[in-house]
């Protein structure tokens, strides 16, 4: 069995095998090695390794081994960066070459061999093309002897390298040295959006990532239920919506319009199908969700579900509400000890009314009907009464004491502050005539005055507003009635509240009002 060991070469698609010999090359070093084209050097992508001799046939069939010629050493890695340096600035010259020339061709790379044999120039095109004047004219500007070489858009994507739709280095240029076909079929088998622009890589063709799950999505869909298929379950038939290959597992619409995931591997097979699948010689696909696959779930829904169901079958009985667990116990008033509080404990009886406060209420109503018919009526001082109360009350003996000294002020200061109810005879404005109500048709209505407080009964927005010439007839009517409006509020006294004559709305202001 031969033993190998692959380098990679810049612009070469796949690694190529050589005979490590006895230079000791390991992983990542350079080396220098002899090819087809010169010498070249290229990097080591594993260790030396032996291969069957199936394999080499295979791969290489009737090629010959080449050795590798050294390990590159400083002097070899600053000559090949000037070699690298030489064939960027020689790019420039091949492009505009290219455009003199007039052919349908994309360069991409100029490179200078290590050995200094030739130099490659490296292009890209969709058909065949005659290069031959291209090759005198390099060879004119270059002074080197020239060769041309086609390659595909995907080792251009490979030698330029960039970035994917995934935000990731394009897999050509990463690792992906060995370019496979990929079609369309692919794609459909991984439920991709059949556009283009989505599963087209920057080479133009279609993505190599396509083949790499392939595979896997295959071997799953063989083994799944068909999408749409009817399931049964527990809680009723589902159907299959949608397959989560990565993860094995398919998601079922249940009957009232629920979704859930089951895994594959906890579904089983019905007599029925397995029966079917035996008849028709295929392989045997799942057709059941048993009850183990639902409860995996732990989700609220499918549990309570689960439970409704156990109930209604009879194998879980209703369990009963505890109280504790609903009504809530107010909490407790906080009270002191009776070893806290060193008092006595004093119960108030209700006070029953004797006759002579029985009078005395009866004279206050009658007081009170006399002053709405409109006589005059002086308010006679009323008598401190006892609150009643029927609770007990927790009092030492000196506040008991204190409380009674303080009932006559109490009493006292209740009498200062009761009120005064004063009345006046009742003046009525004569209502005026239906004949003064109406207007003639042929005057304009006269707009409504709005009061507002303080302006003396709309007298000063009266005075500021324009005169409007009225009827003599209405002039007098309102002169009348604006007179006996004066004549009644100077004889009425208003009610006051607390102030007792003091302040706006006290004495002094109805004095004022009255002498207006």
């Amino acid at each position: 069995m031969p033993t190998v060991i692959p380098v990679k070469f810049k612009y070469a698609a796949r690694d190529l095998w050589f005979d490590p010999e006895d230079t000791g090359a390991v992983e990542a070093d350079h080396v220098i090695c002899g090819t087809e084209r010169g010498i070249e050097i290229g990097i080591v992508t594993a260790d030396a390794h032996e291969i069957t001799d199936e394999e080499w046939q295979e791969m290489c069939g009737e090629a010959i081994l080449k050795p590798v010629l050294r390990v590159a050493t400083d002097e070899d890695l600053d000559r090949a960066d000037q070699l690298a340096e030489m064939g960027d600035e020689a790019l420039p010259t091949f492009r505009r070459q290219v455009a003199a020339s007039g052919l349908d061709m994309k360069p991409v790379g100029v490179e200078y061999l290590f050995g200094g044999e030739k130099v490659v120039c490296y292009f890209s095109a969709d058909e065949r093309v005659d290069f031959r004047q291209l090759v005198r004219d390099m060879a004119r500007e270059l002074h080197e002897r020239i060769d041309m070489r086609q390659i595909g858009v995907r080792e251009e994507a490979a030698i330029i390298g960039g970035y994917a739709h995934c935000g990731q280095e394009l897999c050509c240029a990463r690792f992906g040295h060995q370019f496979e076909p990929v079609s369309i079929r692919m794609a459909k088998e991984q439920d991709l959006p059949l556009n283009s622009t989505k599963i087209s890589g920057a080479c133009g063709r279609l993505m190599c990532c396509l083949r790499y799950e392939f595979e896997a999505y295959r071997d799953f869909k063989g083994r799944a239920p068909k999408r749409n298929a009817v399931i049964e379950t527990p809680l009723g038939k589902g159907k299959i919506v949608e397959y989560d290959t990565p993860k094995e597992q398919l998601t079922l619409r249940l009957e009232n319009g629920k979704q859930v995931r089951v895994a594959l591997a906890d579904m089983e097979a019905s007599e029925a199908a397995v029966k079917k699948s035996e008849e028709l010689n295929c392989p045997c696909r799942p057709d059941t969700a048993p009850r183990a696959a639902l409860e995996r779930l732990a989700t609220p829904e499918v549990q309570l579900a689960l439970a409704e169901l156990d109930r209604e079958m009879g194998v879980v009985s209703e369990e009963q509400p505890v109280n504790t667990d609903i009504f809530v116990e107010a909490p407790k008033s906080r009270r002191r000890r009776r070893s806290e509080v060193p008092a006595e404990v004093v119960e108030e009886p209700v006070k029953e009314e004797t006759p002579e406060e029985n009078a005395a209420t009866r004279t206050r109503r009658r007081r009170k009907k006399r002053a709405a018919e409109g006589e005059v009526v002086v308010a006679e001082q009323p008598k401190p009464q006892i609150p009643r109360t029927s609770r007990r009350v927790h009092t030492s003996a000196s506040e008991a004491a204190q409380a009674q000294d303080q009932a006559p002020q109490a009493a006292q200061q209740k009498k200062t502050r009761r009120r005064r109810h004063h009345t006046t005879e009742d003046v009525q404005a004569p209502q005026p005539t239906k004949a003064a109500m109406q207007k003639p048709s042929d005057e304009k209505p006269v707009p409504k005055r709005r009061r507002r407080p303080g302006d003396r009964a709309g007298q000063q927005a009266e005075a500021q507003a324009p005169q409007v010439r009225r009827p003599q007839a209405q002039r007098q009517q309102q002169q009348h009635q604006q007179q006996e409006t004066d004549s009644a509020a100077a004889k009425r006294r208003r009610r006051h509240r607390g102030n007792r004559g003091k302040g706006k709305g006290g004495a002094e202001g109805s004095a004022a009002t009255t002498s207006e």
